[in-house]
């Protein structure tokens, strides 16, 4: 679709939530914390399986471009001592987690899970199975740095159990990795590709990012050439979100230096060609996976899922959010820990879970959250689907489809069950999203939809 059409649709100006969730983290208040979050734990269906997550805040090298959560450390002594936290934590949670519960999912990230070494990682990852022991068809993700790894380490993952490891590369031109902080190059990445085919890790993804500062055609092109001779089995491609008023170490990064809306609009564009021509399948706004990749065949099937990692095939219902500003999900809300580190600690230390806001969910944000995780994945709206479990109140969104076509008829089309969003205008989907969004602020600093 040609850029001064997106540009009529208000793609370049518009900031709106990304919809890893819904309702977004802007929603999110003290009034929803630890009780919540304890009686949600407690009231949990053991034959139901559920997803952990585990956040590692720490980084050697603190990556200018990046706004997790982290924190930068030179030792291990503050790894150590959060790990022991993270331990307290978790045997609040085997005395919370009902009899026969099972996890179906387990994934790190950060930060640097791979900061670790050998001996944490197998004692993390068992203290964790001891807890909430592992599915039948369990899998386990980690976020990789390709500069903070080595044979041992992913070793000792691949014996805990690991699954799927997901790579961050984002740019491989030497002065794109100089303004964002992050040196990483093609031969460690791929030293670090072999070393986990090697380890028997079948499914890797790769972390790529545009919109940085200095990327041109060109160099994005070059960098597509070396991220497809590694061979994943996925690719995500994230937009850079500029949002130096949350992260303040983005302000290292120059403004003038990133891409104008056209160029980053024409680097988006330049991957997705490049990814489908070597037989990669669009899944959503921003990955790519192999047709055989489960990924792939939930996109086509209709079974793909919204969750904080962008797209997923996990099917639990629940998340359980462990570490220092990780986010638990449940079918009724969401609680994220203490974000701060030193407040994760202290609020764990007197021996309680440390939900520290949330938001409690009713039927309506229900119902809105599953409409925006259908625009979303499917790229469509189905109100035939969702009548089956919300009933009647799916009359009260038919507004909000009115607004829709009243704005995107252009790129929208009606549809007997509800409505489809043009192939090549997937690019607004959060903005069509964002119309069935009750909680949207106006004057919020979200990160830009392109």
């Amino acid at each position: 679709m040609k850029h001064a059409q997106l540009a009529a649709l208000g793609l370049f100006d518009a900031r709106v939530p990304r919809y890893t969730s819904y309702p977004p983290a802007t929603a999110f208040s003290v009034e929803t914390g630890v009780d919540f979050q304890e009686s949600r734990i407690m009231g949990l269906d053991p034959s139901d399986s559920v997803s952990v997550y585990v956040h590692i805040p720490f980084c050697e090298r603190l990556c200018w471009f990046c706004a997790c959560r982290t924190q930068g450390t030179t030792t291990l002594s503050p790894v150590v001592h959060y790990l022991d936290v993270v331990k307290k934590e978790l045997e609040q949670l085997r005395h919370l987690v009902p009899f026969g519960l099972h996890m179906g999912r387990l994934h790190w990230g950060g930060g640097t899970p791979t900061i670790l070494p050998p001996d944490l990682i197998r004692d993390l990852a068992a203290y964790i199975m001891d807890v909430i022991p592992p599915a039948d068809d369990f899998e386990f993700s980690v976020e990789i740095d390709p500069t903070m790894v080595d044979a041992d380490k992913i070793n000792a993952l691949a014996e805990a159990g690991m699954t799927r490891a997901s790579i961050g590369i984002q740019d491989f031109a030497p002065d794109v990795q100089d303004a964002i902080g992050r040196h990483q190059s093609f031969a460690q990445t791929k030293t670090c590709v072999d070393l986990l085919r090697a380890a028997g890790i079948t499914s890797l993804n790769a972390d790529l990012v545009y919109g940085l500062p200095h990327q041109t055609l060109a160099k994005m092109d070059a960098s597509i050439d070396q991220v497809l001779s590694l061979d994943p089995d996925r690719i995500a491609l994230f937009g850079y979100a500029h949002v130096p008023h949350m992260a303040k170490r983005q302000k290292l990064i120059k403004e003038e230096t990133l891409p104008d809306d056209l160029a980053r609009h024409e680097l988006s564009e330049l991957a997705t060609a490049r990814f489908v021509a070597a037989g990669m399948a669009e899944v959503g706004i921003d990955h790519f996976a192999k047709p055989r990749d489960s990924l792939a065949i939930a996109a086509h099937g209709g079974e793909l899922r919204r969750n904080f990692q962008g797209y997923t095939v996990d099917s639990c219902q629940t998340l359980i959010g462990i570490g220092a500003s990780s986010i638990s999900r449940f079918a009724d809300g969401y609680v994220q820990n203490a974000a701060a580190t030193a407040a994760y600690i202290q609020r764990i230390e007197t021996g309680q879970l440390s939900g520290a806001r949330g938001v409690e969910m009713t039927r309506d944000d229900q119902m809105r959250a599953r409409v925006i995780e259908m625009i979303m994945c499917d790229f469509a709206l189905d109100l035939t689907k969702l009548r089956r479990e919300f009933g009647d109140l799916v009359d009260t969104i038919l507004p909000d489809i009115d607004a829709v076509m009243d704005r995107f008829c252009s790129v929208v089309d009606r549809t007997e069950t509800g409505f489809d969003i043009t192939r090549h205008a997937r690019h607004v989907a959060r903005l069509v999203a964002n119309l069935f969004d009750t909680y949207r602020i106006e004057s919020a600093l979200y990160s830009k939809a392109s």
